[in-house]
């Protein structure tokens, strides 16, 4: 019972440590211990216990070296060192009797040196490693053999250079020399150089460290490794020595070639160029003699070649530059179609470019299209040549291209994000570029391009001004002959601005205060631009309307609510001055019924409006509602009735309002004579209540109400017709009685008006009521001035004779009756 209570707690524990919860397994191996020292105990007393267990020593001593090995990896899991070198210890003085164990106890101090490595405990893998290397030596019978004694000295040497390889040097150097004397193998070498590196050793020193290389076999790769640790610790005539050698023996090679580059890289990392040069001329030779690179040495060449061109680049040493792509083109083929050749051509073009060779990067970007003729960066190289020549239609239509395939490139599937933002980098490039050369046209047309396929919010609208300003300076140096062109190129610029507003952006770098700064900048221009338009009056609409609806983004103020109003207002007038114009029936009701959705938006504006201030003196509610009864008058529509109930209860309706509403009542196609009347007569009782009559308006409002009570040419009128003008006739006397500043050509008017309905009453035998007429002339003239000699003597004589006739009417009746 005992034996199996001891094995399930020695296994129980061992679990628990393997799946990483040493704690857990304590307890369990403090168990097997404790049955351990029980059947110690059992032994010394010679005791047979039950009759089915036999205990043996030498299982005792198994099962304690076991318990004392996983109670030392409990220790190092949870970090007490002390326990676990206790632990070890113990299993190390039972060795001689258990030598088996050695190799396994030699392991098992190799990992807790990897496990304190690892954590950076330098101190405790130090330790660690030496005891499995020393325990590896107690007996080589069970030892794990030279190779791996080799690499346990070559961590602990590792170990100690990185816990201070300046204080740990000999120890390092030490183990790693114990390290290759048991096992040669590449990486003691290497380690040894390395040390010897990090401490500052001597030139000699090291070479002689890597004489012992030239004296084994050791393969290309590592000789390339050891070489770039010399270099790169700066020791130069070493490593170049080394690589001299290594090139010697590895001369047959077809990987000859990498030894040859990795001597160019850092030839030109020491800034000795010229040498540089030197072996890459010697590589071109030897290609076209029949020892060519492999391809992955090509490919690495290339590129040292392309980033020394880069660098001439940047410094602007442009012939410089030319010269390492040269080397590059050297190891194309003619005719050879490649896409990193036509890279190559376009860096070669950029180049002549900047030095002035338009022909020779002519020729450059010929191959270049030859070579890859659907590549965006080759319509680039296009488009940099022909705005440098100022050809304004070869840059347009290369500007057109990039779009294309830029557009074609964001629609792939399985595009990068780089790739996605290679087209409008590139058009955005060529946009300044144009800019800067003074090319507007050619800009306008990449700006367009972004303005429609910029993802990011600030580079769209930044485009979207810059389109703007540049299309506003065209439109104000006054070219007719384009001018039109232009603004309907502004009205298309700024409904995309509205259109892009309107999207929900996910950039979370545009901000809403962002996007408020950039509506209020739209709806600005917008307005300016409607202002400026005043002799097109589509057009000045079309900049209103996009003003108000570019502010519907900007925060609802005052400032905003005025200018929301006025946009209304003004596009509601523009609509309903247009329908005043000798349009179709069917355009006319159109631009009629879109002035009164106007006014319905700027009617709910206005109450807001209202709200925020006194509004006494704005004409606003005057405005609206003559541009609403003007709309519906004209349209006939039946809720003008409704309009017109709402302004006869206005107390405080405006004499100049009332005759406006009278002439808009009967302005073609409206014909509303009795609104007209009735809108004139409340006129004139305004007018005579005022304290001082304005005698001008009042003729002028006379005058309308008569010619539309007593219309020209008709002689048949009825009574009810003559008593209602007379009426307006003797008002016209009683003001004209009472002051001497009616006009004497309104007077004049009134009379012979009166006087020829009396002639015309006396044409058709109504000699009573020609009588009155006449008379009532008269009684006009007599308040002529300068005028009424021109007509007294005539006027008189005619109405002795309408008298006379009268006399002997009435005699002729009196007779009768006789």
């Amino acid at each position: 019972m005992m034996s199996k209570e001891l094995n399930m707690s020695m296994k129980t524990g061992k679990g628990w440590i393997d799946i990483g919860k040493p704690d857990l397994a304590d307890e369990f191996l403090e168990i097997a211990m404790s049955s351990i020292e029980k059947l110690y105990v059992k032994l010394l007393e010679g005791s047979d216990g039950e009759a089915d267990i036999h205990v043996h020593k030498a299982d005792v001593e198994k099962n304690l070296f076991k318990v004392l090995s996983y109670q030392a990896e409990s220790a190092v899991a949870q970090g007490d060192f002390q326990k676990a070198v206790t632990c070890v210890q113990r299993c190390k003085d039972m060795l001689m009797k258990l030598p088996k164990e050695t190799c396994y106890l030699s392991i098992l101090c190799y990992n807790f040196g990897v496990e304190t490595y690892e954590l950076k405990r330098y101190e405790q893998s130090s330790f660690w490693l030496s005891q499995s290397y020393d325990i590896g030596k107690m007996d080589m019978k069970y030892s794990h053999g030279k190779e791996m004694q080799a690499k346990v000295l070559r961590l602990l040497a590792t170990a100690y250079f990185e816990w201070d390889c300046n204080l740990y040097l000999d120890r390092a150097l030490k183990a790693v020399s114990l390290a290759n004397q048991e096992d040669l193998h590449p990486a003691g070498f290497f380690l040894k150089v390395k040390i010897l590196l990090k401490s500052g050793a001597s030139d000699e020193d090291i070479n002689s460290a890597v004489a012992e290389f030239l004296h084994h076999e050791m393969s290309l790769d590592f000789c390339l490794n050891a070489a770039k640790l010399l270099l790169e610790h700066g020791r130069e005539s070493v490593g170049f020595e080394f690589l001299k050698s290594v090139s010697e023996r590895f001369e047959s090679s077809p990987n000859h070639g990498r030894i040859t580059l990795l001597h160019i890289e850092f030839l030109l990392q020491s800034k000795r160029e010229l040498l540089a040069k030197q072996k890459v001329e010697e590589i071109i030779i030897g290609y076209y003699t029949g020892k060519q690179l492999l391809p992955e040495a090509l490919n690495r060449l290339h590129i040292i070649l392309w980033d020394m061109a880069a660098k001439h680049y940047e410094a602007k040493s442009y012939s410089e530059a030319l010269h390492w792509y040269n080397y590059s083109v050297s190891f194309y083929t003619p005719g050879q179609i490649d896409q990193n050749l036509a890279k190559l051509q376009r860096n070669m073009a950029s180049c002549y470019l900047h030095l002035k060779q338009v022909d020779k990067a002519k020729e450059a970007v010929k191959e270049a299209e030859r070579c890859d003729p659907n590549s965006i960066f080759t319509k680039f190289s296009v488009y940099k040549i022909a705005v440098m020549e100022k050809d304004t239609n070869k840059a347009v239509e290369a500007v057109i291209e990039m779009g294309k395939l830029a557009e074609k490139s964001s629609q792939h599937e399985d595009k990068l994000r780089g790739e996605e933002n290679t087209g409008t980098n590139l058009l955005s490039l060529a946009a300044q570029i144009a800019l800067e050369n003074e090319q507007q046209v050619v800009a306008i047309k990449a700006l367009e391009y972004l303005a429609e396929h910029l993802q990011d919010c600030r580079q769209l609208f930044a485009a979207l001004k810059c389109l703007v300003r540049l299309t506003l300076s065209k439109v104000m140096a006054d070219n007719e002959e384009k001018k039109d062109e232009d603004i309907n190129s502004m009205l298309t610029y700024l409904t995309l601005a509205h259109k892009r507003l309107a999207e929900s952006f996910t950039d979370e770098k545009f901000t809403g205060d962002m996007k408020v700064l950039e509506a209020h900048w739209f709806r600005k221009v917008a307005w300016n631009l409607a202002v400026q338009l005043r002799g097109c009056p589509g057009k000045m609409r079309d900049f209103f309307l996009l003003s108000f609806k570019l502010s519907q983004f900007c925060p609802s103020d005052k400032a905003v609510l005025i200018a929301q109003k006025t946009c209304l207002l003004m596009a509601a007038a523009v609509d309903l001055e247009m329908g005043r114009q000798p349009v179709p029936p069917s355009e006319q009701a159109e631009l009629l019924s879109q002035a009164l959705q106007h006014l319905q938006a700027c009617k709910e504006i206005w109450k807001i409006l209202k709200l925020t201030g006194d509004f006494a003196k704005d004409p606003t509610d005057t405005l609206l509602l003559l541009y609403e009864f003007e709309a519906r008058s004209k349209l006939n529509d039946p809720a003008l009735h409704n309009l017109m109930e709402s302004v006869w209860e206005q107390p405080q309706i405006e004499v100049k309002t009332l005759e406006i509403i009278a002439s808009l009542a009967m302005e073609s196609p409206a014909r509303y004579p009795v609104l007209c009347k009735k809108a004139l007569k409340s006129a004139l009782n305004l007018h005579r209540k005022q304290t001082v009559i304005d005698v001008e308006k009042f003729s002028k409002c006379l005058h309308s109400l008569i010619n539309l009570s007593l219309p020209t040419g008709l002689t048949d009128l009825d009574a009810c017709v003559l008593q209602e003008a007379w009426g307006y006739f003797e008002d016209g006397l009683s003001i004209i009685s009472s002051t001497d500043a009616y006009p004497e050509m309104e007077i004049l008017w009134l009379m012979t008006r009166a006087w020829n309905t009396g002639i015309f009453q006396h044409t058709v035998g109504k000699c009573r009521e020609a009588e009155q007429w006449c008379g009532l002339g008269m009684r006009f003239l007599s308040h002529l001035g300068s005028l009424k000699k021109t007509y007294e003597g005539h006027m008189t004589g005619l109405y002795s004779e309408v008298l006379d006739k009268l006399d002997r009417a009435k005699g002729f009746l009196s007779k009768e009756q006789e």
